[in-house]
């Protein structure tokens, strides 16, 4: 059991640096956001679909349940297309730092589809975050667009996400992913058709573009996705969620690596990078110290 647990917690490590690759790989693809979300998510929804014929795996669906997904998969396919569009605007690190408010968001979506109240924590942490950026925005001028779209993609990421939490009571997680995805390259594919972008030159791509959009929409997408729902039978939650957070600092630190000076940024960025990062990380334990009670209050409860 503890070598079990043991090499599902390596495989969570792995995923979540996998994830922190994604933002690297849209930095060195050379197209712009939106045929590059085309590729990604049309060939990411091949390998899945091949995972489900490989494992026998049914692609049954009701009419409610493709409705919702067609809409979360514009959701989706929206925020991918801003999340490339500040990595392309500005770099890695300002991008995945300002894409770190997601936790801040989702204190603010999330009760109004549970039906809860809003925690003053939340927005104490929430106001901590807006802190860390307004230093950041107030220090690093130059990237600016990249942090008002990284915050439009936080806040549809954060949409998207609550709403999965939503739907994964009634629906497989594996289904949920698949249509999300097959809807969302269809509303790119619409747009595209529309403004006449589609041309032979259009899927005249780079080698290297094509090897590392091979590599985004298998190994960062579909595998990324599969192996992560493998390991929450395994981990607690505390342990899924402090991981997930370190997935900023993992990219940040391979774009200094990879990029070099183009990454660097002067010291009132990593102060608010700092702020920023840290309430995420404190956020995440806070809430699995709340669940953790709450499940110890239940198991406590005498039963009629």
């Amino acid at each position: 059991m503890q070598e079990s647990r043991l090499k599902n917690y390596l495989l969570l490590h792995l995923v979540v640096f996998i994830w922190g690759f994604t933002a690297i790989l849209g930095a060195l693809i050379t197209i712009d956001a939106i045929p590059l979300v085309f590729f990604r998510m049309t060939l990411a929804v091949v390998f899945i679909a091949l995972y489900f014929i490989f494992k026998k795996k049914s692609f049954k669906v009701d009419k409610k349940g493709l409705t919702k997904f067609l809409f979360t998969g514009i959701i989706i396919a929206t925020h991918w297309i801003f999340f490339f569009k500040a990595i392309k605007v500005s770099n890695v690190s300002v991008a995945l730092v300002t894409m770190s408010t997601a936790a801040f968001f989702t204190s603010l979506i999330e009760p109004i589809f549970f039906k809860r109240k809003i925690k003053a924590l939340e927005i104490l942490l929430g106001l901590l975050v807006i802190l860390g950026l307004y230093i950041i925005f107030n220090f690093e001028s130059e990237y600016k667009l990249g942090i008002i779209y990284a915050l439009i993609s936080s806040f549809l990421g954060s949409l998207f996400s609550v709403l999965n939490g939503l739907f994964i009571k009634k629906y497989d997680a594996n289904r949920i992913s698949f249509y999300q995805l097959l809807f969302g390259t269809l509303f790119v594919t619409i747009y595209l058709l529309v403004n006449n972008q589609f041309s032979i030159s259009f899927f005249d791509l780079k080698q290297s573009d094509w090897i590392y959009l091979f590599i985004l929409s298998s190994v960062c997408t579909a595998y990324a996705f599969i192996i992560s729902v493998q390991v929450m039978k395994y981990l607690s939650p505390y342990t899924v969620i402090i991981t997930n957070n370190l997935e900023p600092i993992y990219a940040i630190i391979l774009a200094l690596f990879i990029f070099g000076d183009k990454e660097k940024m002067n010291s009132e960025f990593y102060l608010g990078a700092t702020i920023v990062l840290g309430v995420v990380l404190l956020n995440g334990i806070l809430k699995n110290k709340s669940a953790i009670k709450q499940k110890a209050k239940l198991r406590l409860k005498p039963k009629k």
